[in-house]
């Protein structure tokens, strides 16, 4: 029988903690080439002003087995024209064993958790001990699970929250500490600038074209996530910030040195060099690369995402609903 589940159902059986450690299998395995990762199909519905993506994969290791896709559609209409959301998405899984579909559930959430975990994941290894202040830069639908990551891994005090709308970062701003029954301090601030150099965590999750904060302000010690910037254009990181970092990882190499322009505008320029990079944090993970080393270092965390964290983290929420329902 094909299980389905909902959000709600999501949430009933997995923390943001259960998915960092989902993320941290699936990106060493995929570091030790234990996974296969087909490229994106994206097939272009012109009659529907639409695109309808495929990002299948497969993941092994002696943890864990997973197989599947996720069908991203890219609607701009629908909103206006069908209520219904502009880019919605559906995971399916596979029994790896006989490639029977076992189980269908909510892709968009399950790309909010599995990109908000890695946010945390980096965090947990990258950033320093004693981080008590985030500064939260963008507010979308990827906000909610960024914070609660990093919180997860860090006893963040204060949490700083910027976006181009001081009105909506208020309400984000007022919904996390209602979440949190004001146990953490959020605060809504027009200007993410006058709070960089206070900033132990920094995470940009932005579509913007340009950077978001200055990067001359970021001080030593200073770990930033950088979410956003998923294509060539994008460049919500300073380049600074590269400059500066001494310690650099990204989810997956190859994801990132081909999508974002926070790498590739700033290599095209002569500004910064692939040398410098230190690596995948997989390699981290397997104890191949170093983590922080001491608390001058600024590091920093890029990530464009992979149908690899998907299918893993799909199948831990899987086995997960299964051991809970008796299934």
């Amino acid at each position: 029988m094909v299980v389905s589940l909902t959000k709600e159902e999501m949430q009933d059986v997995v923390s943001i903690e259960d998915i960092i450690l989902a993320n941290e299998e699936a990106l060493k395995i995929y570091s030790e080439g234990g996974a296969v990762i087909p490229l994106r199909l994206n097939v272009n519905v012109e009659a529907n002003n639409g695109q309808s993506l495929y990002m299948p994969g497969y993941a092994k290791n002696s943890e864990i087995e997973a197989l599947g896709a996720k069908i991203v559609t890219v609607y701009p209409d629908n909103p206006k024209k069908y209520n219904v959301p502009a880019v919605p998405a559906t995971m399916i899984l596979q029994n790896p064993k006989t490639g029977e579909v076992s189980c269908i559930m909510d892709g968009t959430y399950l790309t909010q958790l599995r990109t908000g975990a890695l946010s945390g994941l980096a965090s947990k290894y990258l950033a320093r001990k004693d981080s008590s202040v985030l500064l939260q830069v963008g507010v979308g639908g990827q906000a909610e699970t960024q914070v609660d990551a990093v919180l997860s891994v860090r006893d963040i005090k204060k949490v700083y929250v910027s976006c181009r709308s001081l009105e909506k970062a208020l309400e984000f701003s007022k919904f996390m500490e209602e979440k949190y029954k004001n146990k953490v301090e959020f605060i809504a601030v027009d200007d993410a600038n006058k709070h960089v150099a206070e900033a132990d965590i920094i995470t940009l999750v932005t579509t913007s074209n340009e950077a978001v904060i200055d990067g001359e302000l970021v001080k030593e010690g200073t770990h930033i996530n950088s979410v956003g910037s998923y294509t060539p254009i994008m460049q919500e990181t300073p380049v600074e910030v590269l400059k500066k970092s001494s310690k650099i990882y990204f989810d997956t190499y190859e994801g990132v040195i081909e999508e974002s322009g926070d790498v590739i505008i700033p290599i095209k320029n002569g500004e910064f060099s692939k040398e410098n990079i230190t690596g995948e944090i997989g390699e981290l993970l397997l104890g191949k690369k170093k983590a922080r080393e001491n608390d001058s270092e600024i590091t920093w965390f890029k990530t464009t995402g992979s149908a690899v964290l998907d299918i893993v983290a799909g199948e831990v929420i899987y086995r997960k609903y299964k051991e809970k329902n008796n299934k």
